[in-house]
């Protein structure tokens, strides 16, 4: 039926399958929530300096 060399081959595919799905998985789901609170943060940044300076000025 089959040989060793083919199951071995069959469980390097299994695997690296796996690992793809898992990655995939990682960078649609948890990659865009750290990309928009990185934004975020840094729009709250942006206007607290401007807050600043224009109170400064005032």
């Amino acid at each position: 039926m089959f040989e060793f060399d083919q199951y071995l081959g069959f469980l390097a595919f299994l695997v690296i399958l796996t690992m793809g799905f898992w990655l995939m998985i990682f960078l649609v789901a948890f990659l865009p929530y750290w990309i928009g609170g990185s934004v975020t943060e840094l729009l709250k940044e942006m206007r607290a300096k401007k807050k600043k300076e224009k109170e400064l000025k005032a």
